[in-house]
């Protein structure tokens, strides 16, 4: 623990005196450089709705369509929707599975809706599953 924390200290000290040197002009005459706009990055940006949308995962549900989903996936398994978001952020990922046609779609919900002290079963998987085909939600 030691060795990590004097390593540490010893790379604090070099970034910091890496900052002081510089390769610009050092008198009183030089001028501030311009600071960069984020407009000049040549990175594109990511767009993750497109992101989303193209691995086949829904935009997340509000109101009425919320509340819908919540009562589905609590039908299959109560527990799950003692974490409201991580129940909705779970249906949202198993629709890529869903639309993807994995072909372990209720083991992967098993998965995805196991989490803290909630427990999934596969079978329970397959009844998340159904429901989230009957409702349409997976459909992006």
């Amino acid at each position: 623990m030691r060795t990590r924390t004097t390593i540490a200290a010893v790379m604090a000290a070099l970034a910091v005196s890496l900052v002081g040197c510089s390769s610009g002009d050092s008198g009183e005459d030089a001028k501030p450089e311009a600071p960069k706009t984020p407009e000049a990055s040549s990175e594109p940006s990511i767009d993750a709705g497109a992101a989303e949308k193209a691995a086949g995962i829904p935009p997340e549900p509000t109101g009425g369509k919320r509340e819908e989903l919540l009562r589905a996936l609590a039908a299959a398994n109560p527990g799950i929707v003692k974490y409201e978001d991580k129940a909705i952020d779970a249906a949202r990922n198993q629709c890529s599975a869903l639309n993807g046609g994995s072909g372990k779609a209720d083991w992967a919900a098993s998965q995805r809706f196991t989490y803290k002290d909630v427990t999934t079963t596969e079978a329970q998987g397959k009844q998340i599953n159904e429901a989230l085909r009957g409702l349409g939600f997976c459909k992006a």
